[in-house]
């Protein structure tokens, strides 16, 4: 097969937690303790909140929050884009598109004029990079927005990781779509950081918060998964299984006519090393599984490891945009800076939605 080196001048960073392993909640902006833009878990109200619950919760864990940290690592490593038959050729290149300060890039999804939308933790907006790279402001006034999924009907939701943790519907109509667990309990009260989300075109809601959730269209919220760390989550395109990243597993459900989830089973191994992040898929079902160790990693639709795409740096989130969707995007994340980066492909993203 052949390749091509892509060379990047190395610079020391740090890199933001521990490759592989769900992460603890990200230390907040310089000088705010508590309200948007500071995480729940590091809020200082939070202990006050937190008696509030009627089922205890554990010790606060894994399952995402990608934030800073302080492992020291390089922040750009020269990577050599390989083959994989009908995913991507072989000579491709990583193009830096965007950079941002702060834990400000996240849970992107396309557009449908090829451009993202992208959640900002720090900054509590959803911003649109159109297919130009230019940037504006699509939703503000957030509660520490963390990852956004829009479903075939055009419904918008992000994950709010702020003091009372939400998720928010955002279109055709702004509302609290679902923040409750346990009978009544603020989703706080799961003990971890409300991560990443996928939304189906029946008005079902799957995230991930340590386990995998399920809201109903009536905001009705059930955890659905046993003794997983999870962190990104997306449908199939058919909608009939949904696939969570779990550490060095991409773990499968059968999504129920009712929308509740049956049979979790191990359904690929990343072989390329380092635990799953975030996820896509493409028109033909492979899944995309980013891995800050390796890259993003893929698969078929029935969990053959096809090979890795490396990166030039650890990444967190990955989509397809662009013209005919044939660009795939990658979010990295190297201490306090995020960029966001793509690479022209072979393969298509799914149309059917955004993501």
């Amino acid at each position: 097969m052949k390749s091509t080196t892509l060379n990047i001048t190395l610079v020391a960073l740090c890199i933001s937690g521990v490759a592989g392993i769900g992460l603890l909640a990200q230390a907040p902006p310089a000088g705010k303790k508590t309200g948007p833009g500071v995480q729940a878990a590091a809020d200082e109200k939070e202990p006050d909140l937190l008696k509030t619950c009627k089922v205890p919760p554990p010790a606060r864990g894994g399952g995402g929050g990608r934030g800073r940290g302080a492992a020291p690592a390089p922040a750009v490593k020269d990577v050599t884009i390989m083959e994989i038959p009908g995913v991507i050729a072989a000579g491709r290149k990583w193009n830096e598109v965007w950079h941002v300060t702060g834990n400000n890039a996240d849970g992107i999804i396309a557009t449908k004029d090829g451009g993202l939308l992208i959640a900002q933790n720090d900054n509590s907006n959803v911003i649109k990079l159109d297919k130009n790279g230019k940037e504006s402001v699509a939703y503000s006034g957030l509660n520490t927005s963390g990852a956004v999924s829009m479903n075939a009907k055009g419904a918008l939701f992000v994950n709010n990781r702020g003091l009372n943790e939400s998720i928010e519907q955002l279109t055709p109509q702004k509302k609290t779509f679902a923040n409750k667990i346990n009978g009544g309990d603020p989703f706080d009260c799961a003990g971890t950081v409300l991560n990443d989300l996928t939304a189906a075109k029946n008005g079902n809601v799957y995230f991930t918060m340590g386990q995998v959730w399920w809201a109903n269209p009536q905001g009705v919220v059930t955890k659905e998964s046993e003794n997983l760390n999870t962190n990104g989550i997306i449908l199939s395109a058919d909608e009939k299984t949904l696939f969570v990243t779990n550490g060095a597993t991409l773990v499968a459900f059968d999504v129920q006519p009712d929308g509740s989830l049956k049979n979790q089973r191990d359904f690929a191994k990343l072989e390329a090393g380092g635990g799953g992040d975030g996820s896509t898929i493409d028109s033909e079902g492979r899944i995309y599984v980013t891995s800050q160790a390796t890259g993003i990693q893929v698969f078929s639709k029935d969990g053959k490891y096809l090979g890795v795409i490396p990166t030039p740096r650890p990444v967190i989130s990955a989509a397809f945009s662009g013209k005919d969707k044939r660009t795939l995007y990658a979010v990295s994340r190297l201490g306090d800076e995020d960029w966001l980066i793509s690479i022209p492909m072979v393969s298509q993203g799914f149309k059917g939605r955004a993501k």
